[in-house]
């Protein structure tokens, strides 16, 4: 134990003349280097220089990091929710909300702005006398609920309303852009969609008009996929049960101005427009 001890000791103070000698020569070291830089003025202007860009580049890396912050601050819009076309399910009724969900489900689209255009077609539909399940009906076959569709002949946004010949539908709104705003789209929708049932005397000739099949002796299966549709979405309101993935049926194309041209005129007590005049088709 004696020889251990001394052994131990022996070696813990050649380890610290080791440190002090190391430390003596890094110290020797550093002045010799100051003393030869301080004597080369091409070589001291050179450190200086390094050491100034070092610490610029390190500053510029700050400002920047301080630049990106303030960039993501400046471009903030506290309010732009407001812009979104959306509404949380627990704001619908029990009829909207299900079928918000059902619809949501059945057409792979998310759940609050299709509450929030649910809830317009109730609001508008009962203003204007319509079931608000006919209008979602064409909606769904329409457009299947993508606000920025268009056509081959130019309709367009959810309700597939030809812009170019309802132009004064939008002025109230600020300008044929707001046929991509869902909301005004649907409203302007339900405007065309009232005018045609008028002019046709009930809701299964005006569908023909408004997809353009008013003087046509086929709709394409227009007026049965929407009205199927409507049955659906009754359904669920009402607290049915239907398949999400029950068929939708494939919407022939709708027929063209040259097409209503070359057909007979419908009779004298419902003249049948032309097609571009009243037809909304997609």
């Amino acid at each position: 134990m004696r020889s251990i001890t001394v052994f131990a000791r022996d070696v813990g103070n050649g380890l610290l003349e080791v440190s002090h000698n190391g430390l003596a020569l890094l110290g020797l070291a550093v002045v010799v280097a100051l003393v030869f830089v301080a004597g080369q003025p091409d070589l001291r202007h050179r450190t200086e220089v390094w050491a100034l860009d070092w610490l610029q580049e390190r500053q510029d890396i700050r400002a920047e990091g301080t630049e990106a912050d303030d960039l993501t601050v400046a471009a903030a819009e506290p309010d732009a929710v407001a812009r979104a076309t959306a509404v949380h399910p627990s704001e619908l009724t029990k009829q909207q909300a299900a079928l918000a969900k059902w619809i949501s489900r059945r057409y792979n689209v998310a759940l609050e702005p299709i509450g929030r255009l649910v809830q317009e077609a109730w609001t508008i539909g009962q203003s204007v006398g319509l079931d608000p399940t006919l209008i979602l009906a064409i909606a769904a076959i329409e457009s299947r609920f993508n606000p920025f569709a268009q056509s081959a002949m130019g309709a367009q946004g959810l309700m597939q309303v030809m812009t170019r010949v309802h132009g004064d539908k939008y002025e109230p709104f600020g300008g044929t852009h707001a046929a991509f705003d869902p909301v005004s789209n649907l409203k302007v929708g339900v405007q065309v969609l009232r005018e045609c049932i008028a002019r046709a005397g009930g809701i299964e000739a005006g569908l023909r008009w408004y997809v353009g099949a008013a003087n046509l002796s086929d709709d394409g299966g227009y007026m049965g996929k929407v009205l199927m549709e409507q049955s659906h979405m009754k359904r669920v309101a009402s607290g049915g049960a239907v398949s999400p993935n029950a068929p939708i049926g494939v919407r022939k194309p709708a027929p063209t101005a040259q097409d209503a041209s070359t057909t007979a005129p419908a009779p004298e007590a419902t003249p049948a427009p032309n097609a571009e005049q009243v037809a909304l088709a997609g």
